[in-house]
């Protein structure tokens, strides 16, 4: 005797939504945003997100990219170095081909090997080392902002113009990102013939910072510049406030962070950053201001639209050719793009061929003004 089986419209529904499930799986566009999500880094890891979120957001709800829709993988690297490699592995092992890579420097450069290795698309909204692309020539890698070598310069050249010091003295925190836009600094003032007096690292995480405030009063210097983060420099400015120092103190991107004005207090008022420029006032920005609005996050902060173009840059490259990373990464080397931040467009090494900088000021209860660009 044969059995035959009898199928039921139930069977063939479930069958149907399997087979659904699975058509839907296959259209979902990976992307990679490893950050510090953890630890004194964790605003500029905020920001990162907020910008690619929100652009991811806006995209899917207008059908997503090349009809695929796009899921965020969000992965803590802590800003740290040695948590580099397994958050770009993490970004891997799960599948994604692209990524809205690290904020800090220190964590990007040993994590462009790993995508490069692997042919990830990656974008740096945050890491302005020189070192991420001069150590290798990338391929795959790339950034929406600036580099330490123009960001550097930039500076030098208000300082000179603006600022008029007979005498500079120069501090940083002796890693990665500090000592090299620090340098950049010093470099640029020497070749305009500005006295630098002091080049000099101090130690993350010292409490006390008595014996490089008493030689900084020595040398007289009419400008003191910073090169790291604001956990260093928030303790710097307060305790050379209570040594009666009056000097005009001035920093990168690095420290400006909300947390230091809890770490220096009224002693913040008067210093000066160099930022990305305010890209909120650029015209045509109004849609991507709006979309922040519509997804309830801030448009502000010196990296959030920063990694809002870095996602734009992707999805206009990947609804151009395809997600074959490859592809991508050829199509982002050889075109020009419309993006939050403006015009961008890549050098052979992924480097921006150009970049704001803007100078900004602190107030004494940590609001910041821009003063020139």
């Amino acid at each position: 005797m044969m059995f035959t089986k009898r199928v039921t419209p139930l069977v063939v529904a479930l069958c149907a939504m399997a087979f659904a499930s699975g058509a839907s799986a296959a259209e979902t566009l990976k992307i990679g945003i490893p950050q510090p999500m953890t630890g004194p880094a964790t605003q500029y890891g905020d920001q990162i997100q907020a910008g690619a979120l929100t652009a991811i957001d806006a995209m899917n709800a207008a059908g997503g990219i090349k009809g695929m829709q796009i899921e965020p993988l969000l992965i803590d690297d802590g800003c740290e170095p040695k948590q580099a490699v397994p958050a770009a592995n993490r970004v891997i092992n799960a599948g994604a081909k692209f990524a809205i890579a690290h904020a800090c420097s220190g964590t990007t450069v040993p994590a462009v090997n790993v995508y490069e290795q692997e042919g990830i698309v990656a974008i740096t909204p945050g890491a302005t080392s020189p070192l991420v692309t001069d150590t290798i020539k990338p391929h795959y890698f790339f950034r929406t902002i600036g580099r330490d070598d123009q960001q550097g310069p930039f500076a030098a050249d208000y300082i000179v113009k603006q600022l008029k010091p007979q005498t500079v003295a120069i501090l940083h925190d002796k890693q990665t990102y500090g000592s090299g836009v620090a340098s950049q600094v010093r470099d640029s003032l020497k070749k305009s013939g500005t006295n630098v007096a002091l080049f000099e690292g101090i130690n993350v995480g010292d409490s006390d910072y008595s014996a490089v405030i008493t030689k900084l009063k020595s040398l007289n210097a009419d400008l003191i510049y910073f090169g790291g983060y604001h956990a260093e420099l928030g303790l710097l400015l307060r305790q050379a406030r209570e040594q009666g120092m009056t000097t005009q103190f001035m920093g990168p991107e690095g420290v400006a962070n909300k947390d230091l004005v809890a770490i220096a207090g009224p002693a913040v008022g008067g210093l000066l950053v160099t930022l990305p420029a305010d890209f909120t006032k650029l015209p045509g920005n109004e849609q991507v201001l709006a979309n922040f609005k519509k997804f309830n996050r801030s448009p502000d902060g010196a990296f959030t639209l920063t990694a809002y173009a870095a996602m734009q840059i992707l999805a206009d490259s990947i609804n151009a050719v395809g997600a074959d990373p490859e592809k991508v990464a050829d199509y982002m080397h050889s075109h020009a793009f419309d993006t939050a931040i403006g015009k961008v467009e890549y050098d052979e090494k992924g480097d921006l061929k150009q970049f704001e900088f803007a100078v900004y000021k602190w107030d004494g209860q940590g609001n910041l003004e821009q003063l020139g660009k």
